[in-house]
């Protein structure tokens, strides 16, 4: 059986144990909760959770600013493949621009600015 999935994408490991935290005081064991630390690692993760369909995401919060891919880019990539994900950026630095290319290019669905 799926079991609901919401991943965090972040280079800082501070923020993924906030988010940790949170999460799981806010939801519990609702959903199973995945952490990268980076674009790449993150879309290799999404690919392993889609080929095992033991589990399902359905929100994915990403930073923008990030070594590699930024955040954008990375929701756009996963908008191509995976359209029905929900996508969040969560950021403090994203510039105006790529935040509308996220919501037009991936269906963004919010962006929280730092801190939440």
């Amino acid at each position: 059986m799926l079991k609901p999935t919401i991943l965090c994408v972040d280079d800082e490991k501070i923020i993924l144990e906030c988010l940790k935290r949170q999460l799981k005081r806010e939801f519990g064991n609702t959903y199973h909760y995945e952490f990268a630390e980076n674009a790449a690692d993150a879309l290799e993760l999404i690919d392993e959770l889609d080929a095992t369909a033991d589990e399902e995401i359905l929100v994915i919060v990403s930073d923008w600013l990030m070594p590699g891919k930024k955040g954008d880019e990375f929701l756009i990539d996963v908008h191509q493949r995976y359209p029905k994900i929900v996508k969040v950026m969560l950021t403090g630095q994203a510039d105006g621009d790529a935040v509308e290319r996220a919501c037009k290019q991936a269906h963004l669905h919010c962006c929280l600015r730092k801190p939440w």
